[in-house]
């Protein structure tokens, strides 16, 4: 007699999603070090990979050193305080560079000087934490994908596309393959903020770019959206409603209350009531950790506390076009 068996399925693929680390050195490494940790096939960095402010390191006499971190003068008198200073402002996401008082007081009133010096840090650091992605992943099999998002400039971006890589994947704007029957298509790109980043779109011109990249793809149902911008009025962009004609923006407060509202994108989430991929990956929205289903999307939002030094993520396990598992994870 026969006995009836359900069908054999793959193991899946187990994938560890992370997003906006803001250039924190801690955030990256931890985030290098998950696909072991978790068992994890591929790792996923969803945007916002660029720190957002330079730290000089003043070079005075006699071999003396000041930083100004979180708004105190700090004095480095000997090389181990500099080198735990350059180390310390890494961890919070920010860059260092050393310079002599000369040259520090000629940077600061040139903004086009000011503008070069992030840019080179910033490429700097990315092509380190590439060799670093490579060197700790190579041999496991575990892949790391990578795109930016509103807070990263095209020109930093652009160093992720090394032909030599072989663990690491640039993946901004690209259709990849995560293995032998689904794909991910990425966007970088978010709906306008009060904090004008530089790369923000209009609700029209972000649907036209998603539709580029997404609109022919064959098979939708096996399709990741690993979209910077969750989905308007989704739960994973909820955050305090902020007053943009400030500098910088303030939040605005009903009787004392912090006003909250959806901050997300109304045009990932046409896109994503139309297709209905398998899994939508966002980020950008900080404080708003969630996860939600439009349709038969799961869209995840794992948030971000890179300032503290905390690698917020999501452990997702796919197979056969449906997502089998989540688990929101922190460390």
């Amino acid at each position: 007699m026969r006995l009836f068996r359900r069908p054999r399925t793959s193991k899946g693929t187990r994938i560890f999603f992370a997003t906006d680390v803001h250039g924190s050195e801690r955030t990256w490494r931890k985030f290098l070090n998950a696909g072991a940790f978790y068992g994890a096939d591929v790792l996923v960095m969803g945007g916002d990979v660029m720190g957002k402010l330079a730290i000089p390191i003043i070079r005075e006499a006699r071999g003396m050193h000041r930083a100004t971190i979180h708004g105190r003068i700090e004095r480095l008198e000997t090389a181990a305080e500099v080198e735990a200073a350059r180390e310390r402002i890494g961890f919070l996401g920010f860059y260092a560079t050393i310079m002599d008082e000369d040259e520090y007081q000629a940077t600061k009133t040139d903004p086009t000087a000011i503008d070069r010096l992030f840019v080179d840090l910033a490429t700097e650091r990315l092509l380190r934490w590439m060799d670093l992605a490579e060197s700790k992943l190579a041999g496991t099999g575990i892949r790391c994908y990578a795109t930016g998002g509103n807070d990263d400039v095209d020109e930093v971006m652009a160093a992720m596309d090394r032909p030599d890589a072989r663990a690491f994947v640039a993946c901004e704007r690209k259709v990849v393959p995560l293995d032998d029957e689904h794909v991910m298509v990425s966007m970088p790109y978010v709906n306008p903020t009060p904090w004008n980043t530089p790369r923000e779109a209009p609700e029209p011109e972000l649907a036209a770019r998603i539709e580029t990249i997404a609109g022919d793809l064959p098979d939708h149902g096996k399709v990741i959206f690993n979209f910077h911008a969750p989905p308007i009025d989704s739960t994973l962009d909820t955050c305090p409603r902020l007053d943009g004609t400030t500098d910088p923006p303030s939040q605005i407060a009903v009787a004392g209350q912090p006003v909250l509202y959806g901050a997300g994108s109304s045009s990932v989430r046409a896109a994503i009531e139309r297709y209905q991929p398998m899994l939508g990956l966002h980020g950008h929205i900080h404080e708003s950790q969630a996860a939600a289903r439009l349709g038969r999307t799961l869209c995840v939002n794992p948030g971000s506390e890179y300032g503290e030094g905390v690698l917020r993520g999501c452990l997702l396990t796919i197979a056969d076009g449906e997502v089998k598992s989540y688990q929101m994870t922190a460390g």
